[in-house]
């Protein structure tokens, strides 16, 4: 992606004359054009049918690795690292899903970052970054059994404006000056675009001039960037829902079926709008650290665990969300230890996130490409299966996810800074007894496990393995949160759900607000794994105790919205006989709470 100083840069000192380079019309810049065979919607959204994978320019051309960019900021992008990386992704990764060549942010800026635009006011290669054209480094691709990727921000770059007075390609009548707002508005996450405004009928003709540009030269992705709500920009100058739908019908026009993908830290309010115009949306902030490395853990890897479960339910065929560069396979350069590497890897590969890395694929050490091709991980990615969720809170999280064939995929991080052990409970997942557990990363079978698994891991560690049931579900007592049998608190007050059993759930509990379960019968005395129905549009806290003993603090993901249930399991010790269980806010916001659900027996 474009970032905020480089195209402040592009932007400044750059006069209409100087950034609109002419050239002779060609076939695909006559004043009109045949029309093509519109694409199909089944066709596009065949697309995504499971997560695309492939490689990206940005995690590379950004970084202040030592010789990545010898001639100054983003210089690794150039016609001849990409075709580098094609190369070595033929040889090394094409017989494993890898298929995608990426091209972000720059193909059109000169190594001071200034932008080139043909006549018509669209993006032009610039000729030392990319001597032979796009068309023709497509083309390089496509020859080594690949498809080709490029990328554009959202709205009409200033530079491209030429005081309003280009015209729009095939739009006769059309210029720039008739596609935005006449206060020129700007938009996207730099402020680097005039907003367009598609009331006005000319505009849809320039998106349409651009995709038409993009199908003739051969690209099969398009990353449109800057795009909100979302790009942490706010309010009707950065709403580009619009834009997108725009690129939705052009690419379709076009006849050529074009991977669209939208970036970046998209608003999950607004998923309907990229579920219905797009192929995949970025979900997060940049995973890049911008420094000597390509990433960090705390900058910004481990925001992906907080982050991601608001968007879980969203993934799935014909769009999947986007957790950004897989950056795994360089050891050093990546700014990981192994590890982390590791627990990346799964992350990913478990939510269904495109497995696009920002390596380079020319020196990838041996355990990054032993990551990057464990076949059975990459099948967990690609396979038609929900992408797992948390089912746990804290620093040690349990994720999963029932697989169409009655096994779970089921992974353990410990995202604390030292060693822990971590256990993943049948209960949660709804089975008991014994299950088979296949370890994934290291392709061994481990047997069969009673009620549970725990494992020791390093800080940043993680596990993955694939569990088959076999035992039947666990009895369980089912405590509803509005039961008149409760007792509320401050605030807290019964509120509808339609996904909520019996309809219902407790609300409002913040500052004080709480709702106590009384009369929770158990048999014995010990710990019990409780599952908690709850939902929260945001991650949030609450406490968790029993008895009037002192509570323990659990930071619930997000379930995807206020109206979304979902489940996390707490372990709640418990006296024999009957029991109260209070769900508190504190001094903070928590989660709205559905249920309980109580074993009839301890773990």
């Amino acid at each position: 992606m474009l970032s905020p100083a480089a195209l402040t840069a592009g932007a400044v000192a750059l006069t209409v004359a100087a950034s609109l380079t002419a050239a002779a019309p060609t076939t695909a810049q006559a004043t009109t054009a045949p029309a093509a065979a519109p694409v199909s919607s089944v066709e596009q959204q065949a697309l995504a049918q499971k997560p695309y994978m492939g490689w990206s320019s940005w995690s590379m051309q950004s970084s202040k690795y030592p010789g990545l960019n010898p001639d100054g900021d983003y210089s690794y992008l150039t016609e001849a690292n990409v075709l580098k990386q094609a190369d070595a992704m033929a040889a090394k990764l094409k017989a494993f899903g890898y298929e995608y060549i990426n091209i972000d942010a720059g193909w059109w800026r000169d190594w001071s970052w200034k932008p080139k635009f043909d006549e018509f006011g669209r993006q032009k290669a610039d000729p030392e970054r990319f001597p032979s054209g796009m068309k023709a480094v497509a083309d390089r691709i496509h020859a080594k059994g690949l498809k080709a990727g490029i990328y554009l921000p959202v709205g009409l770059e200033k530079e491209a404006y030429g005081e309003g007075k280009l015209p729009i390609w095939n739009a006769p009548g059309c210029t720039t000056g008739d596609i935005v707002h006449a206060d020129l508005r700007t938009t996207n996450g730099w402020d680097s675009a005039y907003k367009i405004d598609f009331s006005k009928p000319c505009a849809p003709k320039y998106i349409e001039s651009q995709a038409r540009l993009f199908a003739d030269w051969g690209y099969d992705f398009l990353k449109v960037d800057g795009v909100g709500p979302g790009s942490f920009k706010s309010g009707d100058n950065y709403d580009n829902r619009a834009d997108i739908a725009a690129w939705k019908q052009a690419i379709a026009g076009t006849g050529r079926p074009i991977h669209l993908e939208i970036s970046w830290s998209l608003d999950v309010n607004y998923i309907a709008d990229w579920k219905q115009h797009s192929n995949g949306w970025r979900i997060d902030t940049d995973v890049e650290c911008y420094c000597n490395t390509l990433v960090t853990w705390d900058n910004s890897v481990e925001d992906r665990w907080r982050d991601t479960p608001a968007w879980t339910r969203h993934a799935g065929p014909g769009g999947f969300n986007d957790l950004d560069s897989l950056d795994v396979g360089n050891g050093a350069m990546d700014g990981l230890t192994k590890a982390e590497r590791q627990s990346y890897m799964t992350l990913w590969a478990i939510s269904k996130s495109p497995l696009y890395t920002g390596d380079d694929l020319t020196r990838l050490d041996d355990y990054g490409l032993s990551l990057l091709t464990n076949r059975e991980v990459l099948k967990v990615n690609q396979q038609a299966s929900p992408p797992a969720r948390p089912v746990t809170a804290g620093d040690t999280q349990v994720w999963g996810a029932k697989n169409p064939d009655g096994t779970y995929t089921i992974a353990l991080f410990n995202l604390g800074e030292s060693p822990a052990a971590v256990t993943a409970n049948w209960s949660s997942f709804g089975f008991s007894g014994q299950a088979s557990v296949r370890d994934l990363w290291n392709r061994e079978n481990l047997g069969r496990y009673r009620g549970s698994i725990t494992q020791a891991l390093p800080a940043h560690g993680s596990r993955l393995f694939t569990v088959t049931p076999q035992g039947p579900a666990p009895a369980m007592t089912a405590y509803e949160a509005e039961s008149p049998a409760n007792t509320l608190s401050g605030n807290a007050s019964v509120a509808g759900c339609d996904e909520c059993s019996g309809a219902k759930k407790v609300g409002n509990l913040y500052l004080g607000g709480a709702v106590r379960f009384n009369d929770v019968v158990v048999k014995q005395a010990g710990t019990y794994i409780v599952n908690v129905a709850y939902t929260s549009g945001d991650p949030r806290p609450i406490k968790v105790s029993a008895n009037g003993k002192p509570a323990a603090t659990w930071d619930f993901p997000s379930s995807g919205g206020w109206g979304a249930a979902e489940m996390i399991s707490v372990p709640v010790t418990l006296k024999a006989g009957s029991n109260t269980i209070t769900l508190d806010s504190g001094s903070s916001y928590a989660p709205d709470i559905d249920r309980i659900d109580v074993p009839q027996q301890r773990s």
